[in-house]
């Protein structure tokens, strides 16, 4: 039996973001998804007007109780959560998140913690940064924030690697969690160059890999480097590797998106998500 993911995140029915930049990723690993969405538009938020509705709280806790009913829970091997659309509805992510951890305590939370980035700043409805804050990333084993969520998570700005492990490890403490930068650009990193860093209480691994010039970039490259991650992960890779794959497959998608499309092509480049034909390798890094 494959591993199961409920994944829980916006939907747009033209385009990949959310759910329909997660889902695909995880199914081609071979992972079984529950797809359950905090919104439904039209299309994605980049492409400016769009039309569609936000979920309320009680839609979402429906789905999940009707998912109980079935006898799911036990077999849920992870939850991943992304962009919300309304912070009412952290509380029913972290209500199933903490039922399903119940059912089986070897399931794994990670949270996408979407809300802003590099040059648009917050996108999101006021108060979801500050219930990540507050409650999302303390309830989840991993979260995969860019530089500007995480900076603005822990509440300061990142001018180095060594300091970037510094937060993380606060925010870890003694527990098993892990934090992993998605999109890191500090003074000590080469020019022209990125890093997606992995952090655990003990060990970290950065991967770098040359900075892609598209403008725009496209849409849900965050959505989809989350589920590849956690794809492998539940398929049994270790950490840094995970970590290499998934940088590897969202830097080859990134490149074989055309100038000017904001979308990633998942369907016509999967080979890209299962095996990348650029390999990064993980770096340990003290």
């Amino acid at each position: 039996m494959p591993p199961i993911v409920l994944s829980v995140q916006s939907h747009v029915a033209y385009g990949h973001a959310g759910n329909s930049a997660a889902v695909f990723p995880l199914q081609r690993l071979g992972i079984e998804v529950l797809p359950v969405h905090t919104v439904q538009f039209s299309n994605h938020t980049g492409y400016g007007a769009f039309r569609g509705q936000v979920f309320d709280v009680n839609h979402l806790r429906e789905i999940f109780l009707g998912l109980e009913d079935r006898g799911v829970l036990p077999h849920i091997s992870a939850i991943l959560s992304g962009y919300m659309g309304d912070s009412s509805i952290g509380d029913a992510i972290l209500d199933i998140a903490a039922r399903i951890k119940q059912a089986n305590p070897a399931a794994l939370y990670l949270c996408d913690p979407v809300f802003g980035d590099v040059g648009r700043g917050v996108f999101v409805r006021p108060g979801i940064p500050e219930y990540h804050r507050n409650h999302t990333i303390g309830a989840a084993d991993i979260m995969t924030p860019n530089q500007f969520e995480f900076e603005q998570l822990m509440g300061t700005t990142l001018h180095s690697v060594p300091q970037a492990l510094e937060v993380a490890r606060q925010h870890i403490g003694d527990s098993r969690k892990v934090v992993v930068i998605t999109s890191l650009v500090t003074p000590d990193i080469a020019e022209g160059n990125l890093v997606a860093l992995a952090v655990t209480a003990s060990d970290a691994w950065a991967v770098q890999t040359p900075i892609i010039d598209r403008k725009p970039l496209p849409n849900g490259m965050g959505d989809a480097f989350s589920a590849i991650l956690l794809g492998h992960l539940l398929l049994g890779q270790a950490l840094p590797t995970a970590l290499e794959l998934a940088t590897s497959s969202l830097y080859e998608l990134v490149q074989h998106t055309a100038s000017g499309n904001r979308d990633l092509p998942l369907v016509e480049q999967q080979q890209q998500i299962v095996a990348p034909a650029t390999r990064f390798h993980a770096q340990a890094v003290a």
